[in-house]
């Protein structure tokens, strides 16, 4: 699925928002905090990460994830596997950043607690990965291709005709 510039944005837009969303949740009732906070609140810390994923994605991961996977799969005869190496190089490092990021929120509306901090983050990057990881390769991947070939790749074809 060759895309321009723009393709490549509005594709990666449509996949943090959908990644961001379900881990969102994921993570607010792995914190117990789904009911304890405004519907304002959960907004907000919807948004807040959205925006960081968008920005790890199109500026630091992105690029990485797909020189990595690249040069992974140079010899490849089959697109699926360049494209399961990069949903995996893109999970890992998306879920290092977002755990660093939600290890800052818990620290900060928390407060510390009686573990390190390195502990604390391969706790929450763990926890993360095995979400993140199934969520999308399973699910996010195959239906945000989907829907961005349907809706997004039809109209600039019919456009051009």
């Amino acid at each position: 699925m060759q895309m321009t510039r723009r393709e490549s944005l509005y594709f990666g837009m449509i996949m943090c928002f959908g990644m961001v969303l379900v881990m969102t949740f994921y993570n607010f009732y792995l914190n117990r905090t789904m009911f304890k906070m405004s519907f304002i609140e959960g907004i907000t810390g919807f948004f807040s990460a959205f925006i960081i994923a968008l920005l790890l994605d199109l500026f630091i991961v992105g690029p990485i994830a797909k020189k990595i996977a690249w040069k992974l799969t140079v010899n490849a005869t089959k697109k699926i596997y360049t494209v399961l190496a990069i949903s995996i190089c893109m999970v890992l490092g998306m879920a290092f950043f977002m755990s660093i990021y939600g290890l800052v929120l818990i620290y900060m509306h928390s407060g510390f607690t009686f573990n390190t901090v390195v502990t604390d983050f391969f706790t929450v990057f763990g926890k993360n990965l095995i979400m993140a990881l199934p969520l999308q390769i399973i699910v996010m991947g195959p239906l945000v291709r989907y829907l961005f070939v349907k809706f997004i790749k039809t109209n600039k074809l019919e456009m051009s005709a």
